[in-house]
């Protein structure tokens, strides 16, 4: 019979155990002083690179690549990555000890100067400093011999960035600009430490930072080290500009520093000073939290709540509400009037779908020392490439029974919020065939230690609006897959627990498989009155169902405002119109679109149907409900900022609106008429100073 082809994870398990093979041989032969000690050191460096390329191209193996289907095959890539490291480790520590005397090969472009330096400063450091590396055999070889690093891409001493308290038994408690020997590095990010007392124990990867590799020999930090030197070490910029020229000058790329003197002694550009800075610089608490196992895995820093912070108003829905001008920027796109009606015309899009949260299920919990302030969901138009729509979010319910279970739009006497509001719409005007809607599960916590704020993303789904013939989805429940990692990772999962380290049998892998986190989405239809809203609104947006009536109102004001006011379509004058310039605000805070809806519901109540059915009615009532609530609360000093998930605030602000519309509404019974401008000018309902601001809607400005 043909000899059975084996697979490719199969040939990498077989290549580390001849690697381990052969440096158990170099070990032994070392110990036993067979051959000499600079064919040792060629050897380990042969076994060093050997070791580094088969871990490189383990590392790109995947399971689509096996002949043949291979059970638990990322718990057995993974164990042989960890032998992989383990050995590099050992190689490490053996080419150090028989790393031969005099400045290493890779130093030959630097000067003879800068040697000369480099030997003194560490003869300071060894006559300052007790160390143990003289074990080796060569006392007096060893102070004045510039020490081979042990690897650039795996360094083995690590300065400690930020104080770190341990919490369980086996953690290290260390202190900023301790210097720590590593002894294990671990995939979960808990990394076996050595301090400099002999202590052992597991320290967050994300505390430390890679020590200047010239006091690897030491064992110990230098007295004279910045004290700031793990955060930020600008201020050490200055003092190394003369050295950094002189290695430019020896053939170093433009744009690039380095690091450490030993880099600059090597020569070798390995890293851009700038990517060092923001990796030591970007340490938040999203890093730490996930560090210390407080994260489950597939967690990742919140990707669409980092578009809303970072790239201001773009993805808002304030954004979106406003109108969109033509290529010529003399016209508009997408709002036009019915010269027959005077309505806004009705513009029918490529897709527009109504649809409904149901609920998301076996989503896993951030572990201790956390709080979370709020679960929700980001969703947006998506084509798995970029954002073509604002970014709305509704918040869900939970029930501490049930912490895996997320419910959306929970059942209460009275007008439910909008930011609990499940009921969504959305109207895209891309022709991209993937199109489809992105949900990004996130939590809002706060560390309960430090008092620091995070948004994660607990996972994502992706429900594509058409088919493969390229048909619209039919109207059902779907039961959508959430995904780890970010909406442009691939094949990342959740995990519904933390551990840390531990190894899951198969048997219990097969159980999580069946317990996979899931979002339930229900596809739904319209009536003809909300068809018909929804086709005056603009061409790209996604907000509630229940706020479309007063999107569409807002729409007929702008209509006519921008279409029939105007004296002429190229005048673009600054507009006096305080519904206009203030009510895209309301996109943003849902407490005051909520007040705006109770507001017009109770005036509603009061209509006739014939002045439900007249739009210029309707028009002239809705601009006097705006003025007598939220207008009224926008600019009163009394409500403070709007803050995302901060529930004093929130509360505070519940307490304000509600209390100020009370008082509004008595006012209003009293005079017999709202919005008049006795309220503004009344002492009991102070306002902030005036500004223009306030009464102007500038086209050019807002305009997209």
């Amino acid at each position: 019979m043909p000899p059975k082809r084996k697979g490719l994870l199969q040939l990498a398990q077989r290549e580390v155990d001849e690697i381990k093979k052969q440096v158990d041989s170099l070990v032994k032969d070392v110990q036993s002083q067979v051959g000499s000690t600079e064919e040792a050191f060629r050897r380990c460096q042969e076994l060093q690179l050997v070791a580094e390329n088969e871990l490189r191209t383990l590392k790109k193996l995947t399971k689509a690549d096996e002949l043949a289907p291979v059970g638990n095959y990322d718990q057995r890539k993974q164990e042989e990555e960890r032998r992989l490291q383990y050995i590099l480790e050992n190689l490490n520590t053996l080419s150090l000890e028989l790393s031969p005397p005099g400045p290493s090969t890779a130093a030959g472009n630097v000067s003879k100067e800068n040697s000369e330096e480099e030997e003194e400063e560490e003869d300071e450091d060894e006559d300052s400093n007790d160390d143990d590396v003289d074990n080796v055999g060569n006392d007096d070889k060893d102070e004045k011999r510039a020490v081979k690093p042990p690897s650039q891409s795996d360094p083995r001493i690590y300065t400690v960035l930020s104080d770190f308290k341990g919490e369980q038994d086996g953690d290290l408690s260390v202190q900023r600009g301790e210097v720590l020997r590593i002894i294990r590095k671990a995939a979960d990010g808990w990394w076996l430490a050595q301090d400099t007392k002999g202590n052992k124990g597991v320290v967050p990867k994300t505390y430390l930072k890679v020590h200047n590799l010239l006091k690897i020999g030491s064992g110990v930090e230098d007295d004279n080290d910045d004290e700031d030197d793990g955060i930020d070490e600008r201020d050490g910029d200055d003092e190394n500009e003369e050295e950094e020229s002189e290695v430019e000058e020896e053939g170093e790329q433009d744009g690039e520093e380095l690091t450490d003197d030993q880099d600059k002694q090597s020569g070798a550009s390995h890293s851009h000073w700038s990517t060092v800075r923001k990796s030591l610089t970007e340490i938040d608490a999203t890093d730490v939290l996930s560090a210390m196992g407080a994260i489950p895995s597939g967690f990742r820093p919140s990707t669409l709540n980092k578009l809303l912070v970072e790239e201001g108003a773009t993805y808002r829905g304030s954004y979106y509400i406003q109108p969109e001008l033509s290529q010529s920027q003399l016209s508009f796109r997408d709002l036009f009037l019915d010269p027959v009606t005077g309505r806004v015309r009705a513009r029918q899009v490529r897709t527009c779908v109504c649809f409904a949260l149901w609920n998301c299920r076996m989503i896993p919990t951030p572990g201790v020392g956390v709080q979370v302030l709020s679960r929700h969901i980001r969703l947006c138009a998506f084509d798995g490439t970029q954002v073509l729509s604002n970014i709305h979010t509704v918040r869900a319910t939970y029930n501490s029974k049930s912490p895996k279970t997320w419910s959306f739009s929970p059942k209460m006497t009275g007008m439910l919020p909008t930011l609990l509001d499940g009921d969504c719409f959305l109207r895209c005007n891309s022709s991209s065939p993937d199109l489809g809607i992105l949900f990004e599960l996130g939590v809002t916590f706060i560390r309960n230690s430090t008092g620091e704020r995070g948004d994660l993303s607990c996972g994502w789904a992706f429900l594509r609006l058409t088919d493969d013939s390229g048909n619209p989805l039919p109207n059902r429940t779907y039961e959508l897959p959430v995904n780890g990692g970010t909406p442009y990772e691939r094949d990342v999962a959740v995990e519904t627990s933390v551990t840390r380290g531990s190894s899951v049998g198969v048997f219990q892998q097969m159980l999580q498989a069946r317990r996979q986190p899931k979002l339930v989405v229900r596809m739904k239809s319209a009536n003809s009155r909300t068809r018909m809203q929804l086709s005056l609104l603009p061409d790209t947006l996604l907000h509630c169902l229940s706020c479309v009536h007063l999107l569409a109102l807002h729409r007929q004001l702008l209509a006519d405002t921008l279409l029939m006011d105007r004296p002429t379509m190229q005048n673009a004058d600054l507009i006096c119109s305080p519904v206009l310039s203030t009510f895209p605000v309301l996109l943003d805070q849902p407490d005051l679109l909520d007040a705006l809806r109770g507001a017009w519901l109770d005036a509603e109540t009061t209509m006739s149907r014939a002045q439900k059915r007249d739009l210029s009615y309707l028009k002239q009532e809705f601009v006097k409900v705006y003025l007598s609530s939220v207008y009224f609360l926008i600019h009163s000093p009394a409500l403070p900022c709007h803050r995302w998930a901060d529930p004093p605030s929130e509360e505070h602000r519940a307490r304000i609106i509600y209390a100020t519309l009370g008082s509004l509404k008595h006012s209003q019974y009293t005079t017999g008429h709202s919005g008049g401008p006795e309220v503004f000018v009344d002492p009991l309902h102070p306002q902030l100073a005036f500004d223009v601001t306030e009464l102007t809607f500038d086209l050019l400005r807002v305009a997209r």
